[in-house]
């Protein structure tokens, strides 16, 4: 199966909620004698309401809703009306890669529970399976089983891991990392975090700390700042984001668990709300199941027409 695919499928719970009453909406909009017109009130409340249940969120529902009771049809069909204020909605949250020194650094950081640990695995494999050659660091010396569940994924996806005792001081272990990953060729370096809570200062300092280390031995490091989403919370996955993107400086966001959820529509809130892009979405449990974010492809599996 296609990676492109593999994304429609972990969209299907989402879009079994809302495909039916969407494909409804759409054949009573679109009809000969309505197309050429503004798409009436009440299309317009049952399509506000319909997003919000999956969890696009208030504030880009607002938006969609605003671009199609506005915008001039002239023939156009509400699907495809939808679909491109949503693609414009992630259009204006790319923000391309750009790595400037290697090796690339790049933190994984989130609370736990949301798959962070899992996702280092599994994102050490995927890159290992497009060639490059990336470094596992445990850094999370605070959590007892940590280390040992992601020396499990190292092992699975055939990479090498850097490790340190459990308590030791978590920035150490990056800078042992980065040290072994130009000494033997290693790039990225994947960074393992703790996970922390915005109020527990202790562990934010001590992300601050390991960001000043990583970059005092790669000029810009870390040049990748991943935040882990659970996108089964929904809207409160959108709240942990804001807390992160000061403290940690988040670039990115990975979205796991996309295939256990109807609230898939929360990829829409996090792009319209936090101004960051969607780079890896979880759709499974196996060390494959983590694929590139494609928008063209989330809007057209969410909104592909059932019959």
């Amino acid at each position: 199966m296609s990676l492109l695919s593999r994304l429609r499928d972990g969209l299907a719970r989402t879009k079994q909620q809302i495909a039916e009453r969407f494909d409804e909406l759409v054949r009573l909009a679109d009809q000969p004698d309505r197309r050429a017109r503004p798409v009436d009130v009440e299309t317009v409340d049952a399509l506000e309401e319909l997003l919000i249940s999956a969890d696009v969120g208030m504030a880009a529902t607002g938006r969609i809703i605003e671009a199609v009771r506005t915008r001039s049809r002239n023939g156009t069909s509400l699907r495809d009306l939808v679909k491109e204020e949503i693609r414009s909605i992630f259009a204006a949250a790319d923000q391309p890669l750009v790595v400037a020194n290697h090796p690339r650094v790049t933190l994984i950081v989130g609370v736990n529970g949301t798959g962070k640990t899992t996702t280092v695995g599994k994102l050490a494999n995927r890159l290992k399976s497009e060639g490059q050659k990336p470094l596992i660091c445990a850094a999370d010396t605070f959590r007892a089983a940590a280390v040992e569940q992601l020396e499990i994924w190292a092992k699975r996806a055939g990479v090498e891991m850097v490790r340190a005792r459990e308590g030791a001081d978590p920035a150490a272990v990056v800078y042992d990392a980065i040290s072994s990953g130009k000494a033997h060729g290693r790039d990225p370096i994947l960074v393992d975090t703790a996970g922390r809570i915005h109020t527990r200062v202790n562990l934010m300092n001590e992300l601050e700390k390991i960001r000043r280390v990583a970059a005092r031995e790669v000029a810009g490091a870390p040049q990748d700042v991943l935040l882990v989403l659970d996108a089964t919370v929904g809207q409160n996955g959108v709240s942990q984001a804001r807390e992160f993107m000061g403290a940690a400086g988040v670039n990115g966001i990975v979205l796991t668990k996309l295939d256990g959820t109807a609230k898939g529509g929360v990829a829409v809130a996090i792009a319209n709300d936090l101004k960051l892009p969607i780079r890896y979405v979880g759709v499974g449990e196996s060390i494959d199941d983590l694929i590139p974010f494609s928008a063209d492809e989330y809007v057209d599996g969410l909104f592909e027409e059932k019959w």
